[in-house]
């Protein structure tokens, strides 16, 4: 069985965000980009699979600029065995995504997608919804715990009241939570090797896709400055202050 596992190139995230002066956007230029974690998470749970005999090939894709090479040679030196660039200028959005990923799989033919629950960056979680309706495959979302078998795909789901139990019908697309997995670093002997496995990279045309954003942005600010606290000196301020200056009660 093959394995498509879509990733995405975000802004690290252990790296301050900062908005452009005019406003239209996020800074960046000369920011540390890596692998989305969500996504980091997905590439090494297809690898489990494949070491466990229960994948062929996993094929590591994504949609963006030239540099998210990067991010796919990260996915090959990880444990991936190819990598597919749809390369294009413009930020592509979920939908767009979910059109590439949709023609991807019609051509590769893959029994599993599995992706991350969301980007850091725009935080959407839309993508793997979107592909798996437009494919009219099973979907696990949010997904903790999987078990892939002959026939069924065993998912656990991070549900508001505690866990739920689905078993999918493959083919079948999963967006994976945090507590799935812990990704591994890539070694340096797997990064040298990772130059030499290979890489296409294809358009959007080449799809057939329109990746031609259907929202602008019109601006972006940062969140106001938290103020500080106060201390009370009784549970009666207390009370006074978060009903008549917080609001609350």
């Amino acid at each position: 069985m093959k394995v498509l596992v879509p990733v995405k190139r975000v802004i690290d995230a252990n790296i301050k965000v900062r908005v452009k002066s005019d406003q239209s956007g996020v800074e960046l230029n000369n920011v540390k980009m890596a692998m989305n974690p969500f996504c980091e998470i997905a590439v090494e749970q297809a690898i489990r699979l494949k070491e466990s005999g229960l994948v062929d090939e996993i094929i590591v894709v994504t949609v963006g600029a030239a540099q998210s090479q990067e991010t796919l040679r990260t996915a090959l030196a990880m444990g991936a065995d190819r990598a597919i660039l749809i390369e294009t200028e413009v930020t592509p959005e979920p939908l767009a995504v979910a059109k590439s990923l949709k023609a991807v799989v019609d051509r590769e033919g893959p029994g599993l997608v599995i992706l991350g629950k969301q980007a850091i960056d725009g935080d959407n979680n839309q993508t793997g919804q979107m592909l798996a309706a437009l494919l009219g495959w099973s979907i696990g979302t949010f997904i903790s715990d999987l078990v892939v078998e002959e026939s069924i795909v065993k998912v656990t789901r991070e549900v508001d009241g505690g866990l739920e139990k689905l078993e999918l019908v493959p083919p079948a697309v999963v967006t994976v939570d945090l507590r799935l997995n812990e990704p591994r670093y890539a070694s340096l002997p797997n990064i040298m090797k990772a130059k030499k496995k290979p890489m296409d990279t294809l358009s959007p045309s080449d799809l057939d896709v329109d990746v031609t954003p259907r929202t602008e942005v019109v601006s972006v600010v940062e969140p106001p400055a938290r103020e500080a606290g106060v201390r009370v000196e009784s549970a009666e301020e207390l009370v006074e202050k978060l009903k008549n200056e917080a609001k609350v009660i």
